[in-house]
């Protein structure tokens, strides 16, 4: 799933209020990516929020070769959801849709739902891509 829309139109706030409301009904674990801690006090305590600024992730691969490392790591993993995609996965300017394609990959072999918060106009988010957005802001 992805949200989309300009910057400072309520993203991070839909994406968090969606986190703390999957919690209630999750029977698996739920991570929340962010570029900061800044969150923290939001999100419901059972949701484990990892800042990524912390590690050193330089590449849209090494971003997956990250999400691959925690996917491991939590066999009850159920939900991901990712602020400031776009920051994240180093894909700032760059064509998002191979991203996309490998993360619907890994969540169907896997059994992950990933949830990406993107700051993006509707007009230009790739064509194969426009059919998970499920929020435009």
């Amino acid at each position: 799933m992805v949200q989309i829309g300009k910057k400072g139109k309520g993203k991070t706030k839909h994406l968090l209020d969606r986190a703390n409301s999957a919690v209630k009904d999750s029977k698996g674990s739920i991570v929340y990516l962010d570029k900061s801690s800044k969150h923290m006090y939001e999100l419901s305590n059972k949701i484990r929020l990892i800042n990524v600024n912390e590690y050193p992730i330089t590449s849209s691969e090494g971003f997956i070769g990250f999400i691959c490392g925690i996917i491991s790591q939590d066999h009850d993993l159920e939900m991901m959801f990712f602020d400031s995609f776009l920051k994240l996965a180093c894909l700032e300017g760059e064509d998002i849709s191979e991203t996309i394609a490998t993360l619907e990959k890994i969540g169907e072999k896997y059994h992950i739902t990933f949830v990406l918060s993107v700051s993006v106009d509707a007009e230009n988010i790739p064509g194969n891509t426009r059919a998970n957005v499920v929020v435009s802001l």
